[in-house]
């Protein structure tokens, strides 16, 4: 007998196959390729089949962006989801950005069960109704375990998760695994998260901050028989062990599939082999069934994106993103003059979050300002130590290596196993240079606020985004007790403000900083 299982996870709200960079964009994603694609496959199986989605489904593109800012709940998106006949959900680290009512407008809208077993209220039991489900499959009993990443603290404003508490993934795991075992014949753990260490050799991949936890989960936790999971936008299908072990990239690009056989004796089911297998939606048509039931609000999308909010006078266009790394741009330091004026502080942090960053033209809309600014961050101003800014400019300084010839390049580690540009900030209002050749930890080389060098035990007052504030990406050297004000207002919405307060706007850069390699 066989029983196949499917897998979503890291949506992040693409339901069309677009990005919208334009109206006529064809990308080769999206939930509704998924859909087409989960059709055809259940109408080829002799078996049956379990759909799960695994979670970071409800923000994350311009589609979601508009949704929570008009709709203001998470309906129309699950009303997609629920479309693709998914059998159960499990909460991603993203669907808290929005805060708990949003969240919990989704949790509503779903048609099937969401679970995680570590994200608990006050009294101890699942925040979000159940931590498991056992599915039954002609006569076959499938548990399904559901988890999530227990970072969230690290990276959200504590009032998007007040009241809940969150434990880590393999403590979940080594509770509910061995009770599952005894109930079921197969033992599924959906896991929105990644991998700490190198499936092969077991070497570490990252910090071992507990972010991502699968390697222990297949080789701490007794009796995992799947293991799907998410979080890092990885492709991955492959047997650990005897565990299947899939991971789906992100936005729909690829289908999760795992094929589970099982064997009957005396009434009795074991399971003899997962197959696991990545299924790609680049050749699938989308499903124009369920796509048009959602075309009048991706128009209303479309419209709204569209809406002039402001001019530039000058170039403010990203030709070279790193080069735009190295060299202040006026893109960066457009961004930092909306911090320092809604925050009321003159020393700002920023990034550029990803490669597809292109700045502003002459004319700028909504849809340049949610492409460039992906993430729905709010503002923290800290009161941070001379040693504190340091500390984060070194973290940021390790975004350089040299290559053998001398060369500046990207540290390889800011890119596999999950590109992490947002981990390299730029500052606004001090004075600094980063010497690639120096030893890492030992790289700011000029450091100076107001002409004068800041000294260890300075005090200064900084704005970054949320999820820096509370040490998101490594920050270490910041968390919440150092947060002295808030700005609660997304920064996308902010640059909007800003553009009808102050337009045009000047294309301009002071060259406050510089990245150099004196050897």
């Amino acid at each position: 007998m066989k029983i196949t299982l499917f897998e979503t996870s890291d949506v992040h709200g693409y339901l069309f196959p677009t990005d919208y960079q334009s109206r006529q964009h064809e990308a080769a994603f999206g939930l509704f390729k998924i859909a087409s694609l989960l059709k055809s496959e259940r109408e080829k199986l002799n078996g049956p089949s379990i759909t799960i989605e695994n979670g970071d489904l409800i923000q994350g593109s311009p589609f979601t962006h508009y949704v929570v800012k008009e709709k203001k709940e998470a309906t129309v998106v699950m009303q997609a989801a629920n479309a693709c006949g998914f059998d159960i959900g499990v909460i991603g680290n993203h669907e808290f950005n929005y805060g708990l009512d949003y969240l919990n407008s989704a949790v509503r809208s779903a048609d099937y069960p969401i679970l995680s077993a570590n994200i608990l209220k006050d009294n101890g039991e699942p925040a979000f109704g159940q931590a498991y489900k056992i599915i039954e499959k002609e006569g076959v009993k499938i548990a399904i375990l559901g988890l999530t990443t227990p970072y969230i603290p690290n990276w959200e404003h504590p009032e998007n998760y007040e009241g809940l508490s969150f434990v880590p993934a393999v403590e979940s795991a080594k509770k509910y695994v061995p009770y599952l075992k005894e109930q079921a014949d197969v033992v599924v753990v959906s896991y929105h998260g990644g991998f700490e260490k190198d499936l092969e050799t077991g070497e570490e991949t990252e910090i071992q901050t507990g972010e991502n936890e699968g390697y222990a989960l297949l080789h701490d936790v007794e009796g995992i028989d799947v293991l799907l999971s998410g979080h890092q936008h990885r492709v991955i299908a492959q047997k650990v062990g005897q565990t299947a072990v899939v991971m789906p990239g992100d936005k729909g690009r690829y289908l999760g599939k795992v094929t589970l056989e099982i064997e009957e004796s005396d009434g009795q089911y074991t399971l003899t082999d997962a197959i696991p297998e990545l299924l790609s939606t680049e050749q699938v048509d989308v499903d124009e069934s369920t796509a048009n039931a959602f075309r009048s609000v991706n128009e209303e999308v479309e419209a709204w994106l569209d809406q002039p909010i402001g001019k530039v006078e000058g170039d403010m266009t990203i030709s070279d993103v790193e080069a735009a790394r190295r060299r202040e741009h006026p893109y960066v330091e457009f961004v930092h003059k909306v911090q320092m004026h809604y925050a009321e502080c003159d020393i700002s942090g920023t990034a550029l979050f990803n490669n597809q960053a292109k700045g502003f033209g002459r004319e700028v809309t909504m849809r340049d300002v949610v492409l460039n600014y992906i993430y729905p961050n709010t503002l923290a101003v800290l009161r941070v130590s001379g040693r504190d800014l340091k500390a984060a400019l070194e973290r940021s300084a390790t975004y350089f290596e040299l290559d053998e010839t001398g060369d500046i390049i990207v540290n390889p580690s800011f890119m596999t196993p999950k590109p992490q540009m947002y981990n390299y900030d730029m500052y606004e209002g001090i004075e600094y240079t980063i010497d690639v050749a120096m030893p890492k930890g030992k790289r700011i080389v000029e450091f100076s606020y107001e002409g004068k060098n800041i000294m260890p035990e300075d005090s200064l007052e900084i704005v970054i985004n949320q999820y820096r504030a509370v040490g998101g990406g490594d920050y270490d050297m910041f968390d919440a007790s150092k947060i002295i004000r808030e700005v609660t207002i997304p920064m996308n919405e902010l640059m909007g403000d800003y553009f009808s307060q102050f337009s045009p706007i000047k294309a301009e850069v002071n060259r406050n900083f510089k990245v150099m390699a004196s050897k």
